[in-house]
C-alpha cells in the first residue's frame, strides 16, 4: 500500500509541471514612512496581522510596502489603521502621537536629524553599490538583462551590467537617485540609500511603479525587537537539506546537535545546551507535540515538507506555553490551508533504498472556510550492511502519516481551526536477514521491531475584539492516543499513552500599550501504561494550572517580560514556575537580552532512553517512593541566559554577531548511569550536583550578493553527579565548530554546504568487560559534511540532489559483541559518531500556486 501511494505521488508530480500555468500573484503596494531595519520589522509584522495578507516586504529605500494577498478579503482601511497603530504614517492615515512617541529614538522618521543620521557617512573611499538588473517578460519570468545602463542622476558617472545583469557603481556625493535605462525599455529612476544588494526589474513599458527594488530575506532570522531571542527558521533554511522529517531539519542549525540513540535502530535525537531532546519543549503551533512516549520517535511523525517554519529559543520560554521547558523551546508551524499552495509535492529517494512521498493539498470551501490535507508515505525495504558488522545499516520501514485540518475565518474578529492526524509506522532493525514481521528466537537473527499507531485531534478558537484591537481571547484543546508494540531481541516493550490538553489565554493592556499582559488557565492529563520485559509500569498524571505574564515596554529601548504560573500536580503537589526576560537596545544595531526561569517535568525513562533496549544491559531503577512515576522524583531545573546580538558592517557588507551563554542547574534530575556497570543501566534521583554551561558565538554574513555564510563555535561543560562522583556527561562533545555556506544564482540555482566538527567525547566505562568487548575511554574528534545542489523553475518545479556525510566518516565498531547479540556483552548504545556512511539522495518539488483574488 505504501509503495502504491509513493508511485501515485510520483505520477502526479510528473504530470503537474505540464498543467501549471503562470498565474501572477496579486500584489498591493502602499507607501509607509520609516527609516531603518527596526521600522521594517515593525511595519511588516503589522501588515501580516491584517487578514488578507500572505506576505509583506517593506523597502527602506523607496518606503514602499509590497503585499502579496491571500484568498481572504483584504480591507485596505484596516491595513492602514494597523500600520498607523504601531507608529508609522501612511498616505491614508497618520500614526497617533502616542504610538509615534513610543518608537525607538532611531526610528523617529519625522525628525530630520534622525533621517540624516541614517544616511551613509562620507568617507575617503566611496561606497560601492552592487546589484542586478532583470527584465520581466509577459508571463512574469525574470531574466538577467545584460548591457543595461545605470548612472547617477545629473552626473556622468555610470556603468553597464555584465552578461549576467550584475553591476557595481561607486556612490557620488551629489545624489542618491540612480537612473536605469535600456534600449526598448525607456528609463527610470530609483532612490538608493545604502549599499545593500539591490535587484531592479524592468518591464517593456516602464512606469515609476514598475521598478521593483527587493532585498533578500535570510533563511534564518533573529528579531531585534522581541524580548525573547527567537530564531525564526523559514522554509528556505529547511530546503537546504532533504529534511524528510523534523528530526532531520536541524542539520544547518548551529544551536542544535543531531545524534543517534544507538547503532541498530537508526533513531535520531537532538540536543540543545548540551541537554537531550526531552528537556526541550517541542510544540506544534503552540500546543504540546513531542513528549511522553514520543519523546524520541515523535520527531519522525512530522514530515519536513509539511513545515512552513519554526521558532527556536534557548533557555526559559513563556509561562503561557507551560512549565516543562528547561533547555529551550521549538515551535513548529505547519502549512496553513488558507495561504499555502493548492498543491505541493515532494518526492525523495536515497542510495540506501529509502523512498518517500509527500503531498500537501489545500482548498477553499466557500469564502470563510479552508481545508488542507498533508500526506506522507515512506518505504525502505532494501537491506544493507556496508560496514560488514552483520547488522542492517538502516532500519526497514513502511508507514503512512496524514493530517486533515480546517480553518474558519469569521466576522467580528473570530477565527477557529480544528484538525486530525493519524500516524501508522512499522520499523524493523537488527541483524542482516531480519525482516519486517519476523519474530526473534534464541539462535536465530537478533532483531527489533516497533509498531506505532497514533491518533491526534485539536481545536483552536480565538477572537480579537474590534473595538479593542489590543485585546483578544483564545482557547486551545488537543487530545491523543498513542499505542506502541515493540520488541528488542527477547525483550518486549509495549506501551500506550492517552493525553488531553486545554489552554485558555486572554491578553490586553493596562492603561496603554506600554503595559501588556496575558493571563489564563491550563490543564494537562496523561495516562501511561508500559510493559517492559513482563514488568508493568502505570501512571496517571493531571495538572491544572494558572498563569499571568506582564510585559513592560519603554519606547523600544527596554522591554521586560515577567511571568508566573502556579500548577498542582496530583503526584508532586503544588509548584510555582517564575520566568523573567529582559531586553535592552542601546541603539538600533545592538540588542542585549537576559533570561531566567524554572522548569519541571516528569521523565518517561524508557521512552527517552529507548536506545539502551538495543543491548543486553539490564534495567535497574532505584525507586524511592512507590507513589511516584517509577518511584522517582520530578526533574526540576533553573536556567539562566545572557545573549548579545550586534549588527556589523564588514567590507561594506552587513553581518550579524551573536554571543550566547546559558547556565542550567538541576535541583533534581533522573540520572541515567551507564558507568556503574557495563552490563546494566541505572536510573536514580540526583545524589549531588548536575549543571550545564553552554557558550556559543556565531557570525552570519553575506560576503557577496546572494552568498550567505554562517560560522559558529560552541563550548559545552555538562557534568552530572553519578554514584562514582561528578563526571562529564558521556557521549557529548565539549567543543563544536560549524560552517554553513549557501549561494543562490539569479536563475534559481542553489548551492549549500554544511561542515560540522565535533570534539572528543567521554565514553562510558567498559573496563570490566573482556578486552575484546571494551570501548575507548574517549572518542576521536571528527568532521561531518553535507552538501546539496538544487535548480528551480519559477517557483513551480525544483530538482535537488545532495549527499549526507560527504566524507564518509563512520564510527568504527559501534556495536560491542556484534557477533553474539544474545550474549551478556552485546551493546549498541555507546554511539558517539555517524554509524552510516555517505548517503546520496535526490528528489523533486512541485508547486501549484493558488490564484490570488
Amino acid at each position: 500500500m505504501t509503495r502504491k501511494i509513493i508511485w501515485l505521488c510520483a505520477l502526479i508530480s510528473l504530470l503537474a509541471p505540464f498543467q501549471i500555468l503562470a498565474q501572477p500573484e496579486t500584489t498591493v503596494e502602499i507607501w509607509v514612512d520609516g527609516v531603518c531595519g527596526m521600522c521594517q520589522e515593525r511595519i511588516e509584522n503589522a501588515a501580516l496581522l491584517t487578514p488578507g495578507v500572505r506576505f509583506a516586504n517593506w523597502d527602506i529605500d523607496s518606503k514602499v510596502l509590497t503585499l502579496t494577498r491571500s484568498p481572504e478579503p483584504l480591507d485596505l482601511a484596516q491595513l492602514h489603521h494597523n500600520i498607523a497603530a504601531v507608529g508609522h504614517d501612511t498616505k491614508e492615515e497618520n500614526a497617533p502621537d502616542e504610538a509615534y512617541n513610543n518608537l525607538h529614538n532611531c526610528c523617529k522618521y519625522r525628525d530630520e536629524a534622525v533621517v540624516k543620521a541614517h544616511q551613509p557617512a562620507q568617507s575617503s573611499q566611496p561606497e560601492v553599490i552592487r546589484g542586478q538588473v532583470f527584465e520581466k517578460g509577459v508571463k512574469g519570468k525574470r531574466a538577467p538583462l545584460p548591457g543595461a545602463n545605470l548612472s547617477w542622476l545629473g552626473t556622468t558617472e555610470g556603468t553597464a551590467t555584465d552578461e549576467h545583469g550584475h553591476f557595481e557603481l561607486a556612490r557620488v556625493p551629489q545624489t542618491g537617485r540612480l537612473v536605469i535605462s535600456y534600449v526598448g525599455y525607456g528609463s527610470d529612476t530609483v532612490e538608493v540609500q545604502d549599499g545593500r544588494d539591490i535587484q531592479i526589474v524592468l518591464s517593456e513599458v516602464v512606469f515609476l511603479d514598475e521598478v521593483e527594488v527587493t532585498h533578500r530575506r535570510k533563511p534564518t532570522e533573529v528579531s531585534f525587537i522581541e524580548p525573547i531571542k527567537v530564531q525564526m527558521i523559514g522554509e528556505k533554511e529547511l530546503m537546504k537539506a532533504a529534511c524528510c522529517n523534523l528530526s532531520e531539519s536541524f542539520e544547518t542549525t548551529s544551536s542544535v546537535d543531531v545524534s543517534f540513540t544507538d547503532a541498530v535502530t537508526g533513531t535520531r535525537q537532538i540536543q540543545m545546551l548540551g541537554l537531550a531532546s526531552p528537556y526541550i519543549q517541542i510544540t506544534r503551533e503552540n500546543m504540546p507535540d513531542v513528549r511522553g512516549l514520543s519523546a524520541i520517535y515523535g520527531m519522525a511523525y512530522t514530515a519536513g515538507p509539511w513545515i512552513e517554519g519554526m521558532q527556536l529559543n534557548l533557555g526559559a520560554g513563556s509561562v503561557v506555553n507551560g512549565f516543562e521547558a528547561i533547555a529551550g523551546q521549538i515551535n513548529v508551524e505547519l502549512r496553513k490551508p488558507e495561504r499555502t499552495d493548492l498543491l505541493y509535492l515532494n518526492l525523495y529517494a536515497n542510495g540506501m533504498g529509502r523512498l518517500e512521498g509527500n503531498a500537501n493539498i489545500s482548498q477553499p470551501v466557500g469564502k470563510k472556510l479552508h481545508t488542507g490535507l498533508l500526506l506522507h508515505a515512506k518505504s525502505q525495504k532494501r537491506a544493507m550492511d556496508n560496514n560488514d558488522d552483520g547488522f542492517l545499516d538502516n532500519p526497514l520501514s513502511e508507514g503512512i502519516i496524514a493530517i486533515n485540518r480546517w480553518k474558519f475565518i469569521g466576522g467580528n474578529g473570530v477565527e477557529g481551526q480544528f484538525g486530525v492526524k493519524g500516524t501508522f509506522l512499522n520499523e524493523a532493525s537488527g541483524q542482516h536477514g531480519f525482516r519486517l514481521g519476523d519474530e526473534v528466537h534464541p539462535g536465530h537473527h537478533w532483531g527489533a521491531q516497533v509498531n506505532t499507531r497514533r491518533l491526534e485531534g485539536w481545536f483552536k478558537m480565538g477572537r480579537v475584539f474590534p473595538e479593542q484591537p489590543f485585546a483578544s481571547i483564545g482557547l486551545q484543546l488537543s487530545g491523543l492516543h498513542h499505542q506502541q508494540d515493540a520488541f528488542f531481541g527477547l525483550r518486549n516493550y509495549d506501551a500506550s499513552q492517552s493525553s488531553a490538553y486545554a489552554n485558555l489565554i486572554y491578553q490586553s493592556i493596562i492603561g496603554n500599550t506600554d503595559h501588556q499582559f496575558k493571563t489564563g488557565a491550563s490543564f494537562q492529563w496523561d495516562q501511561y501504561d508500559e510493559n517492559l520485559a513482563a514488568m508493568a509500569y502505570t501512571r496517571n498524571e493531571w495538572v491544572p494550572g494558572a498563569f499571568f505574564e506582564y510585559t513592560y515596554r519603554h519606547l523600544e529601548q527596554f522591554t521586560a517580560v515577567a511571568g508566573l504560573r502556579a500548577d498542582y500536580h496530583n503526584l508532586f503537589g503544588l509548584f510555582i514556575t517564575p520566568r523573567l526576560h529582559l531586553r535592552y537596545a542601546p541603539d538600533e544595531k545592538t540588542v542585549l537580552r537576559a533570561s531566567a526561569g524554572r522548569g519541571q517535568r516528569t521523565a518517561s525513562i524508557f521512552a527517552e532512553n529507548i536506545g539502551v533496549l538495543a543491548s543486553a544491559r539490564g534495567i535497574v531503577i532505584h525507586s524511592e517512593d512507590p507513589d511516584k512515576p517509577y518511584g522517582l522524583d520530578a526533574e526540576v531545573a533553573w536556567n539562566y541566559g545572557l545573549n548579545l546580538t550586534r549588527e556589523l558592517t564588514i567590507a561594506d557588507r552587513t553581518a550579524t554577531l551573536s554571543l550566547d551563554f546559558y547556565h542550567t542547574r538541576f535541583l533534581n534530575q533522573v540520572v541515567v548511569d551507564y558507568d556503574q556497570n557495563p552490563q546494566e543501566l541505572h536510573f536514580y534521583n540526583l545524589p549531588g550536583r548536575s549543571y550545564s554551561n553552554s557558550l556559543q558565538a556565531q557570525l552570519s554574513l553575506e560576503p557577496l550578493p546572494r552568498w550567505d555564510v554562517r560560522l559558529a563555535y560552541r563550548f559545552n561543560d555538562v557534568r552530572v553527579s553519578f554514584s562514582d562522583g561528578l563526571l562529564e556527561k558521556p557521549l557529548l562533545s565539549r567543543h563544536r565548530a560549524f560552517l554553513n555556506t549557501a549561494y543562490a544564482t539569479p536563475n534559481d540555482w542553489n548551492f549549500d554546504f554544511t561542515l560540522n566538527w565535533q570534539g572528543a567525547k567521554r565514553i562510558p566505562g567498559t573496563a570490566s568487560n573482556p578486552e575484546a568487548y571494551r570501548a575507548l575511554e574517549r572518542s576521536p574528534d571528527f568532521l561531518v559534511a553535507n552538501a546539496q545542489i538544487s535548480k528551480g523553475w519559477k517557483d513551480k518545479f525544483e530538482v535537488y540532489v545532495g549527499a549526507e556525510n560527504l566524507f564518509g566518516f563512520i564510527q568504527e565498531g559501534p556495536i560491542l559483541a556484534n557477533e553474539d547479540p544474545f550474549g551478556p556483552y552485546f551493546d549498541s548504545s555507546l554511539v558517539w559518531g555517524p554509524v552510516f556512511g555517505r548517503n546520496i539522495y535526490a528528489g523533486i518539488r512541485v508547486r501549484l500556486q493558488r490564484e490570488s483574488k
